[in-house]
């Protein structure tokens, strides 16, 4: 892998698509915001052509407590397919997300976010982005 270059992290949801990123090195994440599915696309296109450069995609996978897939599964799947037709070539990672949204409301509340932020539209989904990016980018150390 590049010695340089950003990875994206994605939460996607129905409504709501949270985006976060590394720096440069990789060594942390950091949330982007909130978009629409379709404007989540655009966004991407403009992480990667002006941002970058960006070397991976890593995508939020929903999984149940007992690992197996959920009603959401089906969602990213074809969120998937649309990034890999769209950035061809772009080296596309799934990372289990159980937990993430529960454990960055923890974060948050941790921090001393006021409960009305926390709680403020696509906040957590960006916050959930974030994570699930940071655990990625920690579970390989050789990135």
């Amino acid at each position: 892998m590049e010695r340089f270059g950003r990875i994206l992290g994605v939460d996607v949801g129905g409504k709501r698509v949270g985006l976060a990123r590394t720096d440069l090195l990789r060594t942390a994440a950091a949330p982007v915001g909130t978009f629409s599915p379709e404007d989540s696309f655009q966004e991407i296109g403009r992480q990667i052509r002006d941002e970058g450069p960006v070397i991976a995609i890593v995508v939020g996978w929903p999984l149940t407590p007992q690992g197996d897939p959920t009603t959401a599964t089906g969602l990213v799947t074809e969120f998937i397919k649309g990034l890999k037709k769209r950035f061809p070539g772009m080296e596309v990672s799934k990372m289990d997300e159980r937990y993430s949204s529960r454990i960055a409301m923890d974060i948050m509340k941790e921090a001393g976010i006021p409960k009305k932020k926390r709680h403020k539209k696509g906040r957590l989904d960006q916050a959930a982005a974030a994570l699930i990016l940071q655990e990625f980018i920690e579970s390989r150390p050789e990135l």
